[in-house]
């Protein structure tokens, strides 16, 4: 049997993973309205790390890393976070990388968990260094790149610390992908990519590999592009492990708290 990455993520939790694709100004706003739960993950989506890059990684991890463990909300700048707060939160962050996720460290630090959504496609291990930099816990690669590269990028993310993430998003047999795989990922995402969505009403999301890859790998499951409590908790229904969400929280941004604690409440 092939070997598998051991993720920092608890198998036995359901989490809530908050994607964050617009600009630090809304992902401030929006971590800072969020409820302190260890079963919450936030990401850097695409989108905002190709605008800031790996320093738009580090802010969501302080920003997150300081409201996870209730200290005074994080100023709204892009520089260093300096002082005793920000040595507290700069250390929580680095040490983020060999933790498990949601773990309390010695002086009371809740550890948070970040994932950087790079969509690697090539260069593998020189991307996974850009999550590293940056604080992440996990990185995200496209399952539709080549083997090699998803070879390299699972090995670039064990050597680091992150969790490596395959997003089969437009990938018809994610089986196939996993089986070509040298070590299999923490992680699967099954993804109805947002384009997809507008573009085709009908486009359901890809719940029923989720028992197909379970059945024959034993890993988490995150399903991606449905944003409805009805979808959320037909996802769980389904045996994912974690739901990501993003377009309800930009539709409320000020009903963020609430938003968060109903999906919560519907992936127990």
């Amino acid at each position: 049997m092939l070997q598998k990455h051991q993720s920092k993520l608890d198998p036995k939790k359901k989490y809530l993973q908050v994607a964050l694709n617009s600009t630090l100004e809304e992902a401030h706003r929006i971590i800072n309205q969020l409820p302190q739960s260890d079963r919450i993950i936030v990401e850097a989506g695409t989108p905002l790390i190709k605008r800031y890059g790996e320093e738009g990684i580090r802010k969501i991890g302080e920003w997150w890393s300081a409201r996870l463990n209730g200290l005074p909300a994080m100023p709204q700048i892009y520089t260093k976070t300096g002082g005793l707060l920000g040595l507290i939160i700069n250390q929580a962050v680095k040490q983020n990388r060999t933790k498990k996720a949601g773990r309390t460290d010695a002086r009371g630090i809740i550890e948070p968990y970040v994932v950087a959504d790079l969509k690697m496609i090539d260069r593998g291990e020189a991307e996974v260094e850009i999550a590293y930099r940056g604080g992440a816990s996990a990185a995200v690669a496209m399952g539709s790149a080549p083997a090699e590269a998803l070879n390299a990028f699972i090995a670039a993310c064990e050597a680091r610390g992150l969790d490596p993430m395959i997003d089969m998003m437009n990938v018809d047999y994610p089986l196939a992908v996993l089986r070509k795989l040298k070590k299999q990922p923490p992680i699967v995402i099954l993804h109805r990519g947002v384009d997809e969505e507008k573009g085709n009403k009908q486009k359901m999301l890809p719940l029923h590999e989720i028992r197909r890859v379970k059945g024959n790998y034993d890993m988490m499951i995150a399903v991606a592009g449905g944003d409805t409590i009805r979808e959320v908790e037909s996802a769980i229904f389904n045996d994912a492990d974690i739901v990501v969400v993003w377009k309800k929280f930009y539709e409320s941004a000020d009903n963020t708290a609430s938003l968060a604690e109903e999906f919560l409440a519907g992936i127990k």
